[in-house]
Parts: structure tokens; sequence; C-alpha cells
């Protein structure tokens, strides 16, 4: 099959983890025999209207776009709402001359619907939703936007759009699928989970730069956290574990990422005084996936106030490394279960400040309970979560529509 996979966000400029993600996708199912292009916004201000990359054997469409990441939000709104009319602007040509099997698109962002529609139309062919983010709901949670404000209607409007241009949805546990069944009703979906190479990351001897060298961290145990730093992830609880912990002299915390808290992790370290934390901003993903080889756990948050229930997927770079899990949930979510009753790490519900320092101290003095916990962590990801059985899935969805049509 000929499938065009369409995100907002994809290599080799991007550091994000769906960006990997859906690369790895694309590996995946040409592996599998089958043709995946990708048509995605450029990200480097490139005035073209569009340009054409080869990534690893993949070819990538990216067309002209204004910025849509890091940036004032009525910015990013503006430019996210033209996705879809600048995507079929500069790529119908493409669409039209090519025949396309299938459409797989990824959500956040939700302004593709009007884009995957206009392919539907030109080939009749079938669309899968890889939904990771209940947007507007999740900043209707956080208090960011009013309920029933325009914004909100606004952003409704869109996000129904992009549902309606699904054939399946699938969302990346079973309360986030209950959750939207009970929002959004009529729509064939089903638990798509996150995904990852399980292959490990072979160091590169010519590129390698040691990070603990870099930050003199050589005999430290090194707590880290990279990805999106943000008001959905709750950073200030983070904060707090590393001012706990900051009594132990060879526990560090090592953030990397970039997102709307970056200021707010940066001025409570100054505020605390934290000489146990370090903040570096994005890095490609060569030097990320190596800075994960060499610390000891992988951190994340979610904030307390989110009704839906995520799966970060900075979790499946961690499991890759065999790094055990330490983070914190908002009630309710299933990830809490999964990695707890699998003993691939600790996490608890955000708020339980008390119960994440404990585990963070049992991890800190513990280096079997650390190695026994990222092991199991491995095999998790490998039993649940690996590449190879999301490229088979999405195959299995949009061959079945071909053939019955």
């Amino acid at each position: 099959m000929r499938l065009v996979l369409i995100c907002d966000d994809y290599l080799p400029f991007s550091t994000r983890v769906s960006a990997k993600m859906m690369h790895e996708l694309a590996l995946a199912l040409k592996q599998s025999g089958h043709d995946p292009i990708v048509i995605c916004p450029n990200d480097q201000n490139n005035q073209e209207s569009l340009t054409i990359l080869n990534i690893d054997g993949i070819k990538v469409y990216k067309f002209k776009s204004g910025p849509i990441k890091d940036i004032p939000k009525i910015k990013r709104a503006i430019n996210e709402t033209l996705l879809s009319i600048n995507a079929w602007k500069s790529a119908s040509k493409i669409i039209n001359e090519n025949r396309v099997d299938g459409v797989v698109y990824y959500s956040p962002s939700i302004f593709f619907g009007g884009f995957v529609k206009k392919i539907k139309r030109v080939w009749s062919c079938p669309s899968y939703l890889i939904l990771r983010d209940l947007f507007p709901q999740w900043a209707i949670d956080e208090g960011i936007i009013s309920n029933n404000s325009f914004i909100a209607k606004y952003f409704r409007f869109f996000e129904h759009k992009n549902y309606a241009a699904a054939d399946h949805i699938g969302l990346m546990s079973l309360k986030n699928l209950q959750l939207f069944e009970s929002l959004h009703p009529g729509h064939k979906c089903e638990v798509f989970r996150n995904w990852a190479d399980v292959s490990p990351v072979i160091k590169n001897s010519h590129n390698f730069v040691s990070v603990r060298e870099k930050l003199y961290l050589q005999d430290k145990i090194i707590f880290f956290y990279g990805g999106n730093i943000g008001h959905a992830q709750d950073m200030g609880n983070l904060m707090r574990l590393v001012k706990r912990m900051s009594a132990y002299e060879k526990a560090h915390f090592l953030f990397v990422g970039q997102g709307d808290e970056v200021n707010l992790i940066n001025s409570l370290a100054k505020e605390w005084k934290l000489e146990n934390f370090t903040y570096l901003p994005s890095v490609n993903q060569d030097e990320f996936k190596n800075i994960l080889t060499e610390v000891d756990i992988g951190l994340f948050s979610l904030s307390a106030n989110h009704t839906a229930h995520n799966f970060p997927g900075k979790l499946l770079g961690y499991m890759v490394e065999s790094l055990p899990i330490l983070g914190s949930v908002n009630k309710g979510n299933d990830l809490l279960d999964l990695v707890n009753d699998n003993e691939a790490g600790f996490i608890h519900f955000n708020g339980e400040d008390e119960n994440l320092y404990s585990s963070a101290e049992k991890l800190y003095f513990d280096e079997s309970l650390r190695r026994k916990i990222g092991e199991n962590a491995k095999q998790l990801l490998i039993n649940q979560f690996s590449v190879n059985s999301a490229a088979k899935h999405i195959e299995k969805c949009l061959g079945a529509f071909n053939e019955n049509t």
C-alpha cells in the first residue's frame, strides 16, 4: 500500500517524541513492503512551498507553514488553523498524481481533518487517526480556557472535524478510550498504544559526547526528564521532588526539553538554590538517545487536573534503555497499574509527594533494584509497545478496508 503519514512535527530537526515515533512507524511500514511518505509542516522557516527530504529512505514532504511550536498561544492557534489549507496548497499535486491507499494522521494537531478529507475524496481511501491528546479538553481541565468560551467552541469545531475524517481512531489506553466514547460517541475507535523501536542505542564513538563528562556528573545518580516541559506535565510537581532530594549528595536531576514551563523550573531552581538540578534546551534525536544511555532513572509527570489518561511517549525511550520509571499521574490513569503491576517502575497519583519521594529514595539507594526494575520495563516494552506491532495493526485496519471496497 502507498500510505500518507501526516503529523505536525518530524525529523530531522524535531526533538519531540512524537516525531521519533512517526519516523519509526514509517520505517516499520517500509520494512513490511509498503510505500509510506510523510507530509508535515516545515519547521525551519524555509520559504519554499514544498521541501522534499529523504530520511533513512523515507520521502518527507515539508510544506510551508508559520511556526506552531514554542510561540505565543494566539499566533500558534492561527498558524495551526491554516495547516490543512497550507498542506493542500503545497502538496495537492503530489496527492493527485500518485495513488494513495491509506492515510495515517497524528493528533495533536487537531487541524488536519480538512486535509485528510480532501485526500480521501480524491482516492476513496481509508484513514487512521492516532489520537494522543484530547484537546481542547485538557486545556479546559487546566483552566487555560473556559469550557463555554468562544475559543473552546472554536477548537471543538476543528476537533470534531478531525474525528469525522477518520475511519478508525486509536487511543493510547483503555481509560482514554472510555473517556473518548463518553465525550464523542459514534466513532469506530480502539486502544492503540504508543510504540518504539525496541533496539537499544548503539553509540557512535566518533560523535558521542558524554553528558556526564560535559556536566561533571561522573559519580552522580541521574534522575532524567526529557521532553515537553509544559502545563500538562505540572513541572512544579517534579521540582518539589528535586528540592526534597537535594539532601542526597549524589542525586542529580537533569531536565532536557522545551515548553511553556521552562521559565518556571529555572526560576524555582534559582529561588530554592538547587545545586542538584540542571536544565538543558532541546537536543537532536541522536544526542537525546545518547543521554538516555548514561542516566539512571526516567522521570515523568502528568497534571492532577487531567480527565484524559495519557501514556507519555517519553516513557518508551526510557524503557528502550532499561531505565526504571518514576512519576506521577492523574487519578484513574491506568498507566499506574500497568507500570506498577509489571514492576517496571514506581508511579503515584500527582499530589502524593511523600510517596514519590519515598520511591525516589529507594531507587537512589539500591542499584540492584534499579537494574531489576529497568529490566522489567524493557520486557514490558517488548511485550506491548513494539513498533512492529503498531505497523502490523495499521496494515490490518487499512488493508481490510481496501479489500472490502
